[in-house]
């Protein structure tokens, strides 16, 4: 059956270019996105979300242990990695539901944050993935994620 797939981190900006802040319960809606995030407006990059794994490739090609939120998603999943067959397919963490619009292109802030950083995000989608909220719902880290068509 494989590793199951976890739901390993939470984080929001509670004001635009502020520094990410985690906890490990939210709650995800379709009129504000991460609970408290300045980002959450409706739309196509309402909640991002990263692989934990492809995180850790990025660190290693960086030689740095880098902390997930560096990359400035609001969700980190363990046990799964994003690639563009994901486009169009659903996240469900308990009752919430996010739709997956797209890539999360790294852009030249991420150097900002650490040099380098862009170009190690930008293979694999390394960057993860951009959803919207289709059901609102109330996650914790640790929470079971399923990837659904």
């Amino acid at each position: 059956m494989g590793t199951p797939i976890t739901l390993a981190g939470i984080a929001y900006r509670p004001i635009i270019k502020a520094a990410m802040q985690t906890k490990t319960q939210t709650m995800i809606s379709k009129v504000a996105g991460v609970d408290g995030d300045a980002r959450g407006k409706p739309g196509k990059r309402q909640v991002t979300v990263l692989s934990q794994m492809q995180w850790q490739q990025t660190c290693i090609e960086l030689n740095t242990p880098l902390h997930w939120t560096v990359r400035r998603a609001n969700l980190l999943i363990e046990g799964f990695t994003f690639d563009a067959t994901m486009v169009g397919k659903q996240i469900k963490i308990a009752q919430l539901i996010l739709l997956i619009t797209g890539e999360t292109d790294p852009c030249y802030k991420m150097d900002r944050q650490f040099q380098g950083l862009t170009k190690a995000l930008t293979p694999d989608w390394r960057g993860g993935v951009c959803c919207t909220v289709l059901t609102d719902g109330r996650v914790k880290v640790g929470d079971l994620v399923q990837i659904t068509s």
